[in-house]
């Protein structure tokens, strides 16, 4: 126990320096670019935003050693952003342009659209149909219990005076869960085949797709200004019909885009850019039709599948080893064949990862960088932030009660966090002018404890005693 304390001290120790060096050598590089107006011309603008998108990938990068102590990168990078968004406070407004300028803003917001579009390849139609009525239940109470517990009871409540659009934003950003977080734990403690991780997992899949289905419906009516029972249902209807016709024209188009794609190259480079360009397009349908351009990423993610891509070529290490595969036996081979199908299976998820860790992290930064430290010092805001997160996690660990013949806690409490879809959900309000500041804050911290508290209380759970299924 003294040497696991050691450890820890160490690396917590170790993470702070390393972050006040980071600190350090950026400043400097800032101070270097931090020119007055008009001096550098368009030319040295441009420029600096090549060594701001460094400085903001490699405090990125830095802010990653948060996972030796078990917490996601996510995390880390949120926090790197709200440290560097916070330096005004010391007298250093070098950073403070940074998160208002017009390419670092789309480069976030394009790094969002990744984001959701690699949720969606993490999920896929035949999921959807095999999570069981039990997991679509958990899914169903853990949107539908937060929502109203954000929007019409702890938002009015302990916010007064904002307005109906506020509250229907807070209630949206409790919706999320990060199952990122949940599945690792059940992962590295080898609890994955539980019935409980199952239904986690499962209800997962299915809270997202009613969680964005929720906040397309509420980003519409915010840009409608309706808020009628009629104006509701017709932006419901719209955001469920495209979710439908997308998977219904996206699974009969993408196998025959594909095939005539690999008419003209069946390289990575025809392979990656045909996902991506159906993720852009399906973004952009979404915000044609007056819905939030995350919701048609994810669509096209959730739409896509490895058989569309079987017209081209594997990964090259994949199609290297299946060649040495002639002359091993029967049961050598099979099991060979299964290790290099997983890898083709997951072959669009690696060729994307690249790109989402280039473009993710800005948007996490930029995020991080708006949120404002004055906050935490107000306390009225902070006795409201921690209500809103005692709301978050009562919200989903009442839809564990939905769960059946098994241990209700341990699937109430794998739903917690909410990890990189609730901060999606706050930044999207913020954009819009609905989610004030102090809200903005408040979502985050709320989202900052229930990804740093889950993991331990699952932890503690899983070791208590066994499945009750």
């Amino acid at each position: 126990m003294n040497n696991f304390r050691w450890q820890t001290r160490l690396i917590s120790r170790s993470f702070v320096l390393l972050n006040l060096i980071v600190i350090g050598i950026v400043l400097a590089l800032a101070a270097a670019i931090a020119l007055p107006d008009g001096e550098n011309g368009a030319h040295g603008t441009q420029a600096a935003i090549f060594l701001w998108i460094a400085i903001i990938l490699l405090v990125a990068k830095f802010s990653s050693l948060i996972e030796r102590l078990g917490q996601p990168a996510v995390l880390g990078e949120l926090l790197a952003g709200i440290m560097l968004g916070n330096l005004s406070m010391l007298g250093l407004h070098m950073f403070t342009p940074l998160a208002r300028d017009p390419i670092i803003i789309f480069l976030a917001e394009l790094g969002v659209v990744i984001l959701l579009f690699q949720i969606g390849l993490e999920s896929n139609i035949k999921t959807l149909r095999a999570v069981g009525w039990r997991a679509f239940l958990v899914a169903c109470v853990g949107v539908v219990a937060p929502f109203i517990l954000g929007t019409y009871l702890v938002g009015p409540w302990l916010l007064p005076g904002l307005s109906n659009y506020s509250y229907l934003f807070l209630g949206a950003a409790l919706t999320a869960t990060s199952v990122g977080i949940t599945a690792r734990v059940f992962r590295d403690l080898g609890k994955l085949d539980l019935p409980e991780a199952q239904i986690v997992l499962g209800a997962a899949v299915i809270d997202d797709v009613i969680g964005l289905i929720i906040l397309a419906v509420v980003s519409a009516i915010v840009t409608v200004g309706a808020i009628s029972i009629g104006a509701v249902s017709v932006i419901a209807g719209k955001a469920i019909l495209f979710l439908v016709g997308s998977i219904v024209a996206g699974q009969l188009l993408a196998p025959r885009l594909g095939r005539l794609f690999s008419r003209i190259h069946t390289g990575t480079g025809m392979k990656l850019t045909l996902a991506i360009s159906f993720g852009l397009i399906f973004a952009w349908l979404a915000s044609v039709i007056g819905l939030a351009p995350i919701v048609g990423a994810f669509a096209a993610g959730l739409v896509l599948d490895p058989v569309h891509f079987r017209f081209f070529k594997g990964p090259p290490l994949v199609e290297e080893l299946e060649a040495l595969t002639t002359g091993a036996d029967h049961q050598q081979h099979r099991a060979i064949q299964q290790l290099l199908a997983s890898h083709r299976h997951h072959h669009i998820n690696e060729l994307i990862e690249p790109l989402g860790n280039f473009m993710v992290p800005i948007f996490f930064i930029v995020t991080g960088m708006g949120v404002k430290l004055e906050t935490l010092f107000n306390l009225p805001i902070l006795l409201t932030a921690l209500g809103v997160t005692a709301a978050a996690f009562a919200g989903k660990i009442v839809s564990g009660l939905a769960a059946g013949r098994v241990r209700r806690a341990l699937v109430g409490w794998g739903m917690v966090p909410r990890g990189e879809v609730g901060l999606i959900f706050a930044s999207l309000g913020r954009s819009l002018g609905v989610v004030t500041d102090d809200i903005f804050s408040i979502i985050v911290i709320m989202v900052v404890i229930t990804t740093v508290c889950t993991p331990v209380i699952l932890t503690w759970l899983l070791r208590r005693q066994p499945s009750a299924a």
